[in-house]
């Protein structure tokens, strides 16, 4: 007799797919012998880690052997002076997606509904579907969160509401006005958690940083990462800034030693170095202009972003487009898995790479227009 898992799985886990990476360069070079590809589709830091944060590194060479301080003292005393919250409502995660889901385990059962909207960070749903509760996926305004109807998809098994801002993969995001209104208006128990992974880039002025609004909102919960701006996604890093209640009982379900020694000493550097940090978010505006400019040209609809990324709408479905760029080295993101069959996601590379993407697109739809 052959014991067959599906059949004592959790419910929720038995209908789950796992989440699909941006393709990496390794397996391009596998796949298709491409080994000069440049990689456009998982949001990093074209400009890579801050060098402060390299050494930081190589300094904790040393230390391989130990176990980090597993209460992180160090980075969130550095997150402290960075952000103005206590140290104490602070949680340190292994990259923000550890913390999204720390968060749901916590709060979230399975009588329990959890709201996001249509075109959402796909994680939402992924952690929603694993602990056996019920996902409502409000309709899209313009792409982005539409308030309205989160506001009205809200009822007595409602726990928790995620919102990205800006969001991804649209790079959409909610005014200040807008959001502080809607979380006002949520009942006391339901939690809220923004989701600021890309905060640092944004320079709009009437973007919102959440963390200002904890003491006012105690339902509030905000969640940052180090892998886009700081450049250290294959670290993993990410935290969530709530009150130290919530944050008392998030540590209570996170693993011991969640996050390593070098990830922690590398985000404490990086804080430190403003210098790279804008000359990140300069790169990147300066890349946004090249990117979208290119689409005018070519006159291809794209969806105003205000992250490090733009998803770009090909008037049709984008699988063969996407499968075309890899042959021509350069790797983006179909995002059909996000309900976006015709676009694909773009992250702002260096100008090389931007401009590499960009003869290689232009080849790839000439070919599909002589072909149709």
């Amino acid at each position: 007799m052959r014991l067959d898992p599906l059949a004592i799985v959790n419910p929720g886990v038995r209908g789950l797919r796992p989440y699909e990476p941006g393709k990496p360069l390794e397996a391009l070079a596998r796949e298709y012998g491409i080994r000069d590809a440049v990689k456009l589709a998982s949001n990093e830091n074209p400009l890579g880690p801050s060098p402060m944060a390299l050494e930081a590194v190589r300094a904790g060479l040393a230390e391989l052997a130990r176990y980090p301080e597993g209460n992180g003292y160090a980075l969130k005393q550095a997150l402290v002076a960075n952000t103005g919250v206590a140290g104490e409502q602070i949680t340190l995660g292994n990259g923000s997606n550890e913390v999204l889901e720390l968060v749901a385990r916590a709060f979230v059962g399975p009588a329990n509904e959890v709201i996001f909207s249509e075109h959402a960070f796909v994680v939402y749903a992924l952690v929603t579907q694993a602990i056996g509760a019920r996902a409502v996926a409000t309709p899209a305004r313009a792409w982005g969160h539409d308030l309205e109807a989160m506001a009205a998809a809200v009822n007595a098994r409602t726990r928790l509401i995620f919102i990205a801002n800006p969001n991804n993969p649209t790079g959409t995001w909610l005014t200040a006005g807008d959001l502080k209104a809607f979380i006002a208006g949520l009942p006391e128990q339901v939690l809220v958690v923004v989701d600021e992974a890309y905060f640092e880039y944004v320079t709009e002025p009437d973007y919102p940083d959440c963390s200002r609004w904890l003491a006012e909102h105690p339902n509030l919960i905000v969640t940052r990462t180090f892998s886009k701006v700081y450049g250290l996604a294959g670290l993993r890093m990410g935290y969530a800034l709530s009150s130290s209640a919530i944050a008392e009982l998030l540590n209570r379900v996170r693993q011991p030693f969640n996050v390593n020694g070098l990830a922690l000493r590398a985000a404490e550097a990086a804080l430190g170095d403003e210098a790279h940090l804008r000359e990140s978010v300069a790169a990147n505006r300066e890349g946004m202009r090249q990117l979208t400019q290119a689409f005018s040209e070519l006159g291809l609809a794209y969806i105003p972003s205000v992250a490090n990324f733009v998803s770009l709408e090909l008037g049709r479905s984008a699988a063969q487009v996407y499968e075309a760029l890899l042959h021509e080295g350069v790797i983006v993101r179909p995002v059909a898995n996000y309900g976006m069959p015709r676009h694909l996601r773009v992250t702002v590379g260096t100008e090389a790479e931007n401009s590499r993407f960009i003869e290689a697109l232009k080849k790839v739809l000439a070919k599909g227009t002589s072909a149709s």
